[in-house]
């Protein structure tokens, strides 16, 4: 898509970054992330209305540290420096920032000396978060500082003639009080940017996209039935009525009786028709026996393609392929964002074949998954299928660690059934971003009906997000835990011992494959 009012985040690996990308879009101001090395021409093409600078675990004076590769501070483009960001303004506009490493990790009481810019509407002092080991001993020639700390002298600085701005803390997280009104002031104010990025607009802006790119085609959208692919078949319905053409997989690797109820779904509340297709004694065969996770998404991705191209022969107009693929997505499959590795190869990204008969479309390429939601509410979707948990495309294969097997499967998806039930029976499900169970490659003894057993272990997963980039264990009430371990054990042949997973993200990730 194209805006015209945008803020540019350059990306110098620090784990903050996507979050940075959030809080300037609750603001109402579109933002995109970049890499740090990104060429004076890609820039200027950009013609972005500001540029934030990110942290990075690196020290500006590192041999290999990242900079940029043009001169930014010439382009006339407002700045703000953040953490990293501000300590390479110091060390490229003659400052200096200290090797000693005077670390400080945490909160911090900032007290604020010019109020008439970047802080403008804050009290003198605020809660701010930290998390740096160097900091600024000189500032620049022509530089002022607005802010301090006790452990920090130079915490903000700025140059009005150079229309740049560095803080040492971190606006973006949610510790550091009034940091979403820093960014407004930045964004808003200095960038001159309006804040009319929501919902509303995108879809406006992605109905015309959509028609200009498909034209008189038709398109595929994939529909697996989670909230994703949902919202992007209202939309490309929205935009081209009846040549959006959706088809739903059962790979064999849904939950119970999954496949069904999404094709009932649409028919009865969209009045859109969904072509069901049964691909799972193909996808069962071709992941029997495969242990290594991304293997099983590229089996899992290449399938897929493989069916959908298969059934768009039976749509003349078909040319493209429409997915639900969201921005965190893209960016955990790909380290071209910045000089963060990849975390995982998603089967809609990185999962794809490197040829494709139909040319693929992503209306949400670029949102992160609260927008979907709020999109998908825009277009009338009702609330309690926008606020589904998660479902990941390669479904339960990437929750059964170690060997897939089709018994595994089953048994599975038992396990998770019996888990979803008693969380919605106990009203927690809308409180809980995502809930699932994990089977382990490990078996335990156990007694049962004073027989031994030898059996699989469950996992239980519940956590707490927003956007899925950051998440925390969710504290589930224990006599939840107590039913849902009786019931899975009492009610399902196969497993004899469940356990909780008790770990966030980072440095864990959601899902465990």
């Amino acid at each position: 898509m194209t805006h015209s009012e945008k803020i540019v985040i350059l990306d110098f690996g620090s784990q903050y970054t996507q979050l940075i990308a959030r809080k300037v879009r609750e603001i109402g101001v579109y933002a995109e992330i970049h890499p740090y090395s990104i060429s004076r021409q890609t820039f200027d093409a950009l013609a972005p209305r500001g540029v934030i600078l990110s942290g990075s675990p690196w020290s500006v004076y590192s041999e290999g540290a990242p900079h940029p590769v043009f001169n930014l501070f010439t382009t006339g483009v407002p700045i703000l420096g953040i953490c990293y960001g501000i300590q390479l303004i110091a060390q490229q506009m003659g400052g200096v920032v200290d090797k000693a490493a005077r670390r400080e990790y945490g909160r911090a009481i900032l007290s604020v000396e010019d109020d008439t810019d970047l802080f403008k509407g804050l009290g003198p002092t605020m809660q701010v978060w930290m998390s740096h080991g160097d900091h600024l001993t000189t500032i620049p020639p022509g530089f002022e500082h607005i802010a301090r700390t006790d452990n920090a002298e130079y915490c903000a600085i700025r140059s009005k003639e150079l229309n740049v701005w560095g803080v040492q803390f971190h606006p973006e997280v949610h510790h550091t009080e009034s940091g979403k009104t820093i960014l407004r002031n930045f964004a808003t104010d200095i960038c001159k940017c309006s804040p009319t990025w929501n919902a509303t607009s995108f879809i406006d802006q992605a109905v015309v996209d959509i028609q200009k790119i498909v034209a008189d085609g038709g398109v595929i959208c994939a529909l697996s039935g989670g909230v994703d692919s949902t919202v992007a078949a209202v939309l490309l319905h929205k935009a081209i009525g009846e040549r959006v053409h959706c088809i739903h997989v059962d790979s064999g690797l849904m939950r119970k009786n999954e496949s069904q109820t999404i094709v009932n779904l649409f028919k009865e509340h969209f009045q859109i028709t969904v072509d069901l297709v049964d691909g799972s004694e193909l996808f069962i065969s071709r992941l029997s026996g495969v242990e290594d996770p991304e293997k099983k998404r590229k089996i899992i991705g290449n399938t897929f393609i493989e069916l959908f191209e298969q059934e768009a022969k039976n749509f003349r107009d078909a040319q493209f392929l429409a997915q639900g693929t969201l921005y965190p997505d893209v960016i955990e499959s790909s380290n071209t964002n910045g000089p963060s590795q990849t975390i995982k190869t998603h089967h809609n990204v990185g999962g794809l074949p490197d040829v494709m008969n139909l040319k693929l479309i992503e209306p949400f390429r670029e949102l992160f998954k609260d927008e979907v939601r709020a999109v998908g509410r825009e277009l009338g979707i009702p609330d309690w299928f926008v606020g589904r948990h998660p479902f990941p495309g390669p479904g339960l294969a990437i929750r059964i660690p170690g060997v897939f097997t089709r018994e595994k499967a089953e048994i599975l998806r038992e396990a998770d059934e019996v888990f979803l039930e008693e969380i919605r029976s106990a009203g927690l499900y809308n409180e809980i971003w995502q809930a699932f169970a994990v089977l382990l490659p490990v078996r335990t003894v156990g007694v049962m009906g004073d027989e031994r057993t030898y059996e699989y272990v469950c996992a239980l997963r519940a956590v707490t997000s927003v956007d899925g980039m950051t998440a925390d264990w969710y504290h589930m009430p224990h006599d939840v835990l107590s039913r849902t371990s009786n019931r899975i054990i009492n009610e399902i042949r196969g497993i004899n011992r469940v356990v909780y997973d008790v770990s966030s993200k980072p440095p864990s990730t959601i899902e465990w494959e």
